[in-house]
């Protein structure tokens, strides 16, 4: 193997490595894992065109996956929200609950940010309607758009990774 094909193997080797870090880091709802797999097919494609290696199809590959990182981002958010907003939950609450999982896992740790946010909409509902059996329905909703949510980015993460491999290897 000649220091060319090992420098490429390497790359490659890293680039697939943060790519599944980025799709397990989607666990976490605040950690920007779309953006973090983009980040290392950016790199990987600033490399290759400085060795003067990035075709046509790799320029559509990249641009396909630039594409699933902003649709994935955007779908993230509104998937929840209008789950949220299907059940009337208002605007005030469902900002207030991303902002109490934000700001928690800034300070702590982004598993307890996780809790946090349901966390957070059960007491708000419970200031809204006086009664825990409507909050808890509420969270049960959030939960539900949450799992969803993940569902669909954890999917737009494996295109991702699909279509960097036949950018990488085809």
């Amino acid at each position: 193997m000649d220091l060319e094909t090992f420098l490429q193997f390497g790359l490659q080797t890293i680039t697939l490595f943060v790519l599944f870090l980025g799709l397990l880091g989607l666990i976490v709802p605040v950690f920007p894992g779309l953006t973090v797999m983009w980040l290392a097919t950016a790199v990987f494609a600033a490399i290759q065109l400085a060795n003067g290696l990035m075709t046509g199809w790799d320029w559509f590959l990249f641009a396909l996956i630039t594409l699933l990182m902003i649709g994935g981002n955007i779908v993230d958010n509104l998937i929840i929200a209008s789950k949220m907003r299907g059940h009337e939950i208002p605007w005030k609450n469902i900002l207030l609950c991303y902002a109490a999982g934000i700001i928690v896992s800034l300070f702590f740790t982004p598993l307890i940010g996780l809790i946090a946010s349901p966390v957070a909409l059960l007491g708000l509902e419970y200031l809204r309607f006086r009664d825990w059996k409507q909050a808890r329905e509420s969270m049960k909703v959030f939960l539900v758009g949450w799992g969803a949510s993940f569902a669909a980015r954890f999917g737009i993460g494996f295109l991702m990774i699909v279509f960097w491999a036949l950018w990488a290897w085809v």
